[in-house]
């Protein structure tokens, strides 16, 4: 299968509508039917204000956060159409990607299998 490959990063201490940007991200590829997504964490970085951002014995909420999904082009476009809509800037990266599912269960776990 043919998509993208898009990855949303942010921090983690960010809010929106109540919840952490990350989990609201997840929860809103699971209601969008997506067929999955994955929330990891980061042990440092900056972006592009040139601000240090990291994981401390006694602070996580600055660390990274990377939400990463393969989504096929149509998943993409209702994706970004309806992220235009919320009150919030989010750098992305989308890359064209070849995704599927390899093995001899490959065919059997097809369809409860999630993606990142």
């Amino acid at each position: 299968m043919n998509g993208f490959l898009v990855i949303f990063i942010t921090q983690q201490n960010r809010r929106h509508r109540g919840k952490m940007l990350g989990d609201w991200l997840v929860d809103l590829a699971k209601d969008m039917g997506l067929h999955g997504a994955t929330l990891s964490t980061g042990i440092e970085g900056f972006g592009h204000s040139g601000k240090l951002h990291s994981a401390h014995f006694f602070e996580l909420a600055d660390q990274p956060a990377e939400i990463r999904l393969a989504i096929t082009e149509e998943e993409s476009a209702r994706l970004f159409e309806r992220l235009e809509a919320e009150d919030f800037a989010l750098f992305y990266i989308k890359a064209p990607i070849e995704f599927g599912t390899v093995g001899r269960q490959a065919s059997h776990d097809q369809n409860t299998e999630q993606r990142p």
